[in-house]
């Protein structure tokens, strides 16, 4: 019978989606396997019940030729998958590369050399995120050369994120370095620059004074006093609060103005300092903090222009307000939910959560789940069953992608961090609920010529029961449009242009390559070279498997797609008519076709 993606391996094979967990075989059983792969090519990837027509020796020897692949440490679990699958000639089966939903690992000192980051990306890491709150430029440098070494090793495209720090909203020091405030006490917030005491403290943020009115709320050290503005100042330097959730307040406390748009840019002069170093160094996602209104994402697409793409940090609630034109005018978004559960009652947080991956998802662009995920393994080597629920609870609702901050940069475990996260994605792609999920959320298509050809190219993918869709793009439009939809399958986006292939690997579902364009646009060579790429990439497995591609002609035309073909995986110049056939439910393999 032929085996659907994800479904239950056929007995005595072992499934590209089995639990990285699972007991290696038997040494016999790994004997009894090379020895199958000698005498039947084509039942390696089968268990028929008949013998089946061995290929023949040059087709063998043409498709299972292969690119060489550096080897992760020995006595890995993902080193003996891919060794065995060297040595066997299997397309690389390793869990790390079977996954839809992304991965993001945010380096720090737990992670800044170049041993980690190659055991990070093995694990499952997509991008790696450079938070320029902490660390010094030379330091960041450093970490990209790394990052485009690894990728030059596996041939693979790697992001990389600048996270801006954004505005620091923090009242000044104490006398007594600490005061602790009551409930129902009065507390002042003033421009005195004069070290605070019970009754006072300086706030140096002018903006913050001059905005604030009776009624509004100041939340203070992440939530944990709050205290309600009762008066202002005749020349509007000073407010007045009631404490209504009192406790100890030390020096440098950051400060939250949930119920007011404050009247500041985002972007502080070491915000621009650190983009214009981080531009330099070519990133490939620019992450902006303190996001309130669109001309926040303007402001910063004037000075970014096209050298990254943008994704707006959503973790204020004015942001929530103007979601949809945030959501239009950046290039993707990160549900930071760390600010964002500060600021807005926590019961609110899951459901604005799942609001934002749907509105993301309605428009086609990639969202990102952050901060506190795996929190617990910080300082410990397993998550908590809460965390885990909270990872999968992302990808249920359908988020790209999902980061670690802590965990990745200045945790104990960063290695089983990533690789936890891995397998509780690997685990919920293999559920029959999650890929109802995706087949449900099909959206209406634009009424244009490349929205038509890629909802069509999803509809005969699922017809045809394709291996993957190869997407053929200039600048990753038609390859968001396709990735919008789920289709279920993987998606191979070929590319000549090196920087949208690695800004791509942020996407759900998307398997980037760089490929040279052909002379005089010759579709067929561009499709030859995409069924390789398909082979190096593990997403065929016998030279009969189909893809579905679409294309843009001419050639490098941004956002176009008005061809669709079905090709085999050996190539687009051998159609054999047998291929015609209707693939039934339940394969009669004394029909098999022999290739």
């Amino acid at each position: 019978r032929r085996r659907t993606r994800g479904s239950p391996a056929p007995s005595g094979q072992r499934s590209s989606f089995q639990d990285p967990a699972t007991p290696a075989m038997a040494p016999w059983a790994v004997a009894a396997a090379a020895l199958a792969l000698v005498l039947a090519p084509v039942a390696a990837f089968r268990t028929p019940k008949h013998a089946l027509k061995p290929l023949s020796a040059a087709r063998t020897a043409a498709f299972s030729r292969r690119a060489p692949l550096s080897l992760p440490a020995a006595g890995s679990d993902v080193a003996e998958e891919v060794k065995v699958a060297i040595e066997s000639g299997y397309p690389d089966v390793s869990q790390r590369f079977r996954k839809s939903t992304k991965q993001l690992a945010t380096l720090g000192p737990a992670s800044a050399n170049a041993e980690m980051l190659e055991k990070l990306f093995l694990a499952g890491a997509d991008v790696f995120r450079l938070n320029f709150s902490h660390g010094k430029h030379e330091e960041k440098r450093a970490l990209v050369e790394m990052i485009r070494a690894l990728e030059a090793k596996y041939n693979h495209p790697i992001a990389v994120l600048a996270d801006l720090q954004g505005p620091k909203l923090r009242v000044d020091t104490f006398e007594a370095d600490q005061v602790t405030l009551v409930e129902g006490q009065s507390f002042t917030f003033d421009s005195r620059d004069e070290p605070g005491d019970a009754s006072r403290v300086r706030l140096p943020h002018p903006e913050i004074l001059s905005t604030l009115r009776p009624g509004d709320l100041l939340l203070l050290d992440d939530g944990k006093l709050r205290m309600r503005v009762t008066g202002n100042s005749p020349g509007l330097d000073a407010v007045e609060t009631t404490v209504e959730v009192g406790g100890k307040l030390s020096n440098r406390k950051g400060v939250n103005t949930p119920t007011v748009v404050l009247p500041i840019s985002p972007i502080t002069p070491k915000d621009r300092e650190d983009l214009a170093f981080a531009l330099t160094c070519d990133v490939d996602w620019v992450a902006l903090s303190f996001v309130q209104t669109p001309n926040d994402v303007l402001e910063l697409r004037e000075l970014v222009g096209d050298k990254a793409r943008i994704m707006a940090k959503l973790e204020k609630p004015a942001a929530i307000d103007a979601l949809d034109d945030i959501v239009q005018l950046s290039d993707g978004i990160m549900v930071a939910r760390g600010d964002l559960g500060v600021e807005m009652n926590p019961w609110d947080v899951p459901v604005i959560q799942k609001r934002i991956v749907d509105t993301c998802r309605l428009v086609g662009k990639p969202v990102v789940v952050a901060t506190q995920m795996l929190e617990s393994m910080i300082d410990n080597p397993t998550p908590t069953r809460a965390e885990a629920s909270d990872v999968a609870t992302a990808i249920y609702d359908g988020a790209d992608a999902v980061m670690l901050s802590a965990e990745s940069a200045a945790g104990r475990f960063p290695e089983e961090s990533v690789r936890m996260q891995q397998r509780i994605i690997n685990r919920v792609e293999r559920d029959e609920g999650y890929r109802d999920s995706l087949r449900r959320a099909v959206h209406t298509p634009l009424r244009t010529a490349t929205d038509a050809i890629t909802s069509a190219a999803r509809v005969v993918a699922e017809t045809i029961s394709a291996k993957a869709m190869v997407v053929f793009t200039s600048k990753g439009t038609t390859v968001l449009r396709a990735a919008k939809s789920r289709p279920g399958i993987p998606i191979l986006a070929c590319t000549s242009d090196e920087g949208t292939a690695r800004q791509l690997a942020l996407v759900s579902g998307v398997y980037p390559v760089t490929m040279d364009r052909a002379e005089e646009d010759d579709l067929n060579s561009m499709l030859r070279k995409a069924c390789s790429a398909a082979k190096d990439k593990g997403l065929v497995s016998s030279p009969s498997d189909l893809l579905v591609c679409t294309a843009g002609l001419p050639f490098g035309t941004p956002g176009a797609a008005n061809v669709l073909r079905v090709v085999p995986a050996r190539g687009p110049d051998d159609w054999d008519e047998r291929l015609e056939r209707p693939v039934p439910d339940e394969w009669d393999f004394e029909s098999e076709v022999s290739i």
